[in-house]
């Protein structure tokens, strides 16, 4: 999947003439590749166009105009953009009372190799951005990455029925089939 390049960076005052349009755009492509896992986890599958909001967001927000600066976003932001034979997600661990958070955060160390992509009884599990393990306890949000077999690949191409998300994980077990707007979305991602 094609990268995010510092020629598509807008400015932040032409960034301000197109936002509402394109904020608009890839909200709408974003909910399509929300997946909610029970009720305390959210995916959003990650590709280009997330990836390239995020950066336009951010040096809005921060009012990042160096160049350098500029660039660091650009790469720090492209580790979410899947690889070849690759889905990428973000993962959000969603509990609004605090202290039921914090102790299901504590209960879901490990979650984040615990998360698949399956068809066919064939479950290819995510691996994480290894920074933010720690032992005693998992953060809310997860940067993670699928490696898909082949014919997980060859499914989502074909956007095959029976291809599922989940979590197995002792304090949090959970499986959601992809529906056809999900499954259309990340074909898309294949067939670039």
């Amino acid at each position: 999947m094609q990268l995010v390049e510092r020629g598509e960076i807008l400015g932040l005052s032409e960034y301000e003439e197109i936002r509402p349009h394109f904020r608009a755009r890839v909200i709408a492509l974003k909910k399509q590749r929300r997946v909610a896992l029970g009720g305390h986890v959210t995916l959003v599958f990650e590709n280009h166009d997330t990836v390239l909001l995020q950066v336009q967001e951010m040096l809005r927000t921060e009012r990042i105009s160096k160049e350098a600066a500029i660039q660091h976003e650009i790469d720090t932001y492209n580790d979410l953009i899947p690889k070849s034979g690759q889905l990428s997600a973000t993962a959000m661990i969603e509990y609004p009372d605090a202290a039921e958070r914090d102790a299901m955060l504590e209960k879901l160390v490990g979650v984040e190799s615990k998360f698949y992509v399956e068809f066919a009884g064939e479950r290819c599990f995510s691996e994480s951005d290894l920074r933010t393990v720690k032992a005693e306890r998992t953060t809310a949000v997860h940067y993670l990455r699928f490696p898909l077999t082949p014919a997980v690949q060859h499914a989502l191409q074909a956007r095959a029925s029976g291809i599922a998300v989940g979590i197995d994980h002792p304090a949090y077990s959970v499986r959601v089939e992809l529906d056809a707007t999900t499954l259309a979305s990340l074909a898309e991602d294949f067939s670039e």
